[in-house]
C-alpha cells in the first residue's frame, strides 16, 4: 500500500513539473520567418510587443501565425506589422467577426523606433519581421533591420551551405 501511494504521489510531481515545462518551455516560438533569411542580410535586431486582440492570442497559443508574406511600416512615428496571417480558432471567436490579416501595432521604446526610422529613410535599410515568440506570457516581435540579397548573394550562400553541410558529413565519418 506504502508503494503505491510513492508511486501515485511520484507520477504526480512528474506530470506537475511535465506542466510547467510546457507553459514556460524552451521551445516558445511561435513562427518564424525563414523567407526573411534567405531574401535579406540581417543586421540589428529588435524586440517588439504587439497590440493584439484576445482572440489572436487564443489562435497563437493554438500556432496559427503566419509571417511569411509579411512586412513593417512606419507611419507618423508608429511602427506597424501588415500581411502577417492569424487563423482564427472556430471555438475562440463565435461572437465577433474577426479580421485574419489586419495591421497591428508594434510597442517600442521612442529611441529604438527613432534609430529605426534613421536607417529606413537615409541609409537604405528595410525592417522585416524574423520570428514571434512568447516572453513571459507576452507575445514579442523579433524584428530586423535588413538589406536585400541579390541573386548571386542569394547563390553564395546557398553554396556555403552546402559547403558546411559536406564538411560536418566529413568530420562526422571519420
Amino acid at each position: 500500500m506504502l508503494k503505491r501511494k510513492l508511486r501515485i504521489a511520484l507520477y504526480n510531481t512528474h506530470m506537475a513539473t511535465k506542466k510547467n515545462n510546457k507553459k514556460t518551455g524552451v521551445n516558445s516560438t511561435i513562427a518564424q520567418n525563414r523567407r526573411a533569411r534567405h531574401d535579406y542580410f540581417l543586421e540589428d535586431k529588435f524586440e517588439a510587443g504587439i497590440v493584439l486582440e484576445g482572440w489572436e492570442v487564443k489562435s497563437m497559443r493554438d500556432g496559427r501565425l503566419q509571417l511569411n508574406e509579411s512586412y513593417i511600416s512606419i507611419d507618423r512615428g508608429e511602427a506597424w506589422l501588415h500581411g502577417a496571417h492569424i487563423s482564427p480558432m472556430l471555438s475562440a471567436s463565435t461572437h465577433i467577426h474577426p479580421e485574419n490579416v489586419r495591421r497591428r501595432k508594434l510597442l517600442l521604446n521612442r529611441v529604438e523606433l527613432n534609430r529605426l526610422i534613421a536607417a529606413v529613410d537615409r541609409k537604405g535599410y528595410t525592417i522585416v519581421p524574423v520570428a514571434m515568440y512568447w516572453k513571459k506570457g507576452r507575445a514579442k516581435l523579433e524584428i530586423a533591420l535588413a538589406k536585400g540579397k541579390q541573386q548571386h548573394d542569394k547563390r553564395a550562400a546557398a553554396k556555403d551551405q552546402d559547403w558546411a553541410r559536406e564538411k560536418a558529413r566529413v568530420f562526422r565519418n571519420q
